[in-house]
């Protein structure tokens, strides 16, 4: 596939939190329909990465294309009406609000598309049968499906998920990865960051493994070797 072929392509990015450099030149593809997994450790720069995507963090305009569009400047808000959707660490729902109405906060872009209240409660069962409970009184797992719905809900062309399975019972991370087939089978592309390299190979087509803000490693998850993983990884 060429350059132009793209959805979304980051291009020599760096990123900085005042004084600090996090990402030093990174250069990734993502086309339509696939899924590419983001690995490294703790501080690799993973998170900076998918806050540079989503205009969290602000950058130089073409290190970021969007079907060959510069966004890199562009505000988190502008970004997400193009159709780039992120699950944030931590989940981050408005804590005074129910279930029902932190997914319906996420359909406000007014974006057409599959997703919709019902669809998402067909996805995650649960969340229907607690659509009315505030956020704060579910558990983890069922926190990550709300945030999860409520990125569905503005129907984008791409989803990012970051430490999908952080902090979450192994059963719970199992129903979640279950739960992508149906997700990505509308069409969507994806960007997963995870902790769990298994899990990560498992549903991705393509991996980039950061180490230190700079691409270590990348390849197709069946051409990688665990020797090779591990000294991109860890740096050894």
């Amino acid at each position: 596939m060429q350059m132009a072929d793209a959805l979304l392509s980051t291009q020599a990015l760096e990123a900085y939190y005042g004084d600090f450099q996090a990402l030093f030149g990174i250069s990734i593809d993502v086309f339509p329909g696939e899924v590419i997994a983001i690995i490294g450790a703790n501080g690799a720069g993973k998170t900076t990465l998918m806050r540079s995507i989503t205009g969290l963090i602000r950058n130089q305009p073409d290190m970021v294309l969007w079907n060959g569009e510069a966004i890199g400047s562009r505000r988190a808000d502008q970004v997400a009406a193009a159709g780039i959707a992120m699950v944030p660490e931590g989940r981050q729902l408005f804590q005074s609000l129910s279930v029902e109405e932190n997914l319906i906060i996420g359909g406000q872009m007014g974006r057409k598309g599959p997703w919709s209240l019902e669809k998402v409660f067909e996805l995650f069962p649960i969340l229907k049968e607690r659509r009315n409970v505030p956020s704060t009184a579910l558990s983890g797992g069922q926190q990550q499906m709300v945030a999860i719905g409520r990125a569905l809900m503005s129907n984008p062309q791409i989803l990012l998920f970051d430490e999908i399975s952080l902090g979450l019972a192994p059963i719970i991370i199992k129903s979640i990865y279950e739960a992508l087939p149906n997700i990505i089978g509308e069409g969507m592309s994806a960007i997963i960051v995870e902790q769990d390299i298994a899990k990560a190979l498992s549903v991705s087509s393509r991996v980039y493994c950061l180490q230190e803000g700079r691409i270590s490693l990348e390849g197709r998850p069946e051409t990688l070797n665990r020797d090779d993983i591990s000294a991109a990884y860890f740096g050894v």
